[in-house]
């Protein structure tokens, strides 16, 4: 009878006494994995006659897909904003850090900047796999600097620019590379932005709306020529007007081209949006909420100044603003905890809850046939977590990268 070796030598890890969030539902089955691959079990067992050579019993944890925060401007002191020397150094200590809030894969995101910050920034980021160095990039989110002065929020307007000379040339001679980018924030009401909207869009590079006072039509029509995401439904853009709802309209709009889904990203800490807010937007459109933490340099550090980008930040508790105003620019708040918030102002399921912050982010990129997911040949990036929904254990490809202490610190 023919052992699994015949088909791999790779050991085979059975996770046991777990519930698995598997096609949107909490099972309560076993966990097969092998090469960093998510295993069918059938196929193990009637094909190659195999079993598992590692079996690892779970306690009754949830085990979901890693999360993917897609909107991430720095952390721990780390501003991805800033052109510095070491700047690889900052990127690896934050894709460190995260594991322990659950996040396995994300997009180092760049707010407003002078051309020569991404020009010095923009070739030190490697879309790579994650693993115990950390975790993995999926290419860079730059918002900005082709945005609305009236929504620019913590953006410096100095910094700011328009498509109306060269639109997709003026974009390239900004960033001088979209070599490793993967989401750009642009304001559509802006002249020549769906010109530059489609050419982002053949390149395979997410469209998000943001930070923009464009009205219903005009968002639908950035949608139609390729734009899939909303950047911090709600915040920096006009508030929602029964006549002319703008960018938020797109949640319920009639005009979205056939099997198109519009994504849109939340704040969901607390502070940027109200639960009555958070709840309407998550009752209209469930199936587009993607979790976003928008954390900044000073999470994880102690209240003080901070930076973000161009401007000096003022952490308050857990309020960030612009040093000497009121206007908030960014968060502190980690991925994991986004999650918790999310599900109690909603009342959602857990299901829905992990999904906002794994499936819906993945399938916003592209990539949920790879990630977002616990499917059969899926990448083996989960988390164990408790039923009150906090980190236990963080695995990419299958390997331990972050466990919490027994002492619970």
């Amino acid at each position: 009878m023919p052992s699994n070796k015949s088909v791999s030598d790779a050991p085979i890890v059975q996770f046991t006494n777990c519930r698995i969030l598997r096609s949107h539902q909490l099972q309560r089955e076993d966990l097969w994995v092998r090469e960093g691959k998510i295993l069918n079990p059938e196929k193990l067992f009637f094909d190659e006659k195999g079993s598992a050579d590692i079996q690892l019993d779970c306690k009754d944890s949830i085990i979901a897909p890693g999360f993917i925060d897609v909107q991430i401007n720095g952390g721990f002191g780390v501003d991805f904003s800033l052109a510095t020397d070491d700047f690889k150094s900052g990127i690896d200590l934050v894709s460190q850090k995260i594991l322990s809030h659950g996040v396995t894969s994300f997009c180092p995101t760049l707010v407003t900047s002078p051309p020569p910050v991404y020009h010095q920034v923009l070739p030190q980021i490697s879309i790579r796999n994650g693993g115990a160095h950390g975790a993995g990039i999926l290419g860079a989110h730059l918002e900005g600097p082709f945005i609305s002065k009236e929504k620019k929020g913590a953006h410096p307007e100095h910094c700011l620019r328009t498509f109306e000379a060269g639109a997709f040339q003026d974009l390239l001679a900004t960033y001088g590379s979209l070599d490793c980018v993967r989401i750009v924030t642009l304001a559509p009401e802006m002249k020549r932005s769906s010109e530059v909207i489609q050419e982002l869009t053949k390149r395979g590079i997410c469209v998000s709306l943001g930070h923009s006072v464009a009205n219903l039509s005009q968002a639908e029509e950035a949608v139609q020529h390729g734009a899939t995401f909303i950047t911090h439904l709600f915040n920096a853009m006009l508030p929602f007007h029964h006549r002319d709802p703008g960018i938020v309209g797109l949640l319920t709009s009639d005009k979205i081209p056939p099997g198109r889904r519009v994504f849109y990203g939340m704040i969901s800490d607390g502070i940027h949006t109200n639960p009555a807010a958070l709840r309407i937007a998550h009752r209209a459109h469930p199936k587009g909420l993607v979790l976003v933490t928008d954390a900044i340099a000073g999470m994880g550090l102690a209240p003080g100044r901070h930076t973000l980008g161009q401007q000096v930040v003022e952490i308050d508790g857990l309020n960030t603003y612009i040093a000497g105003t009121k206007t908030l620019s960014g968060s502190v708040a980690t991925m994991d905890t986004c999650v918790r918030h999310f599900q109690e102002a909603t009342g959602c399921s857990v299901e829905t809850a992990l999904e906002a912050a794994s499936l819906h982010p993945a399938q916003l990129l592209g990539i949920e046939h790879r990630k977002g997911t616990l499917n059969y040949d899926s990448d083996a990036d989960f988390l164990m977590l408790n039923d009150g929904l906090y980190v236990q254990a963080t695995y990419i490809a299958g390997e331990e990268v972050w466990r919490q202490d027994v002492l619970g610190m």
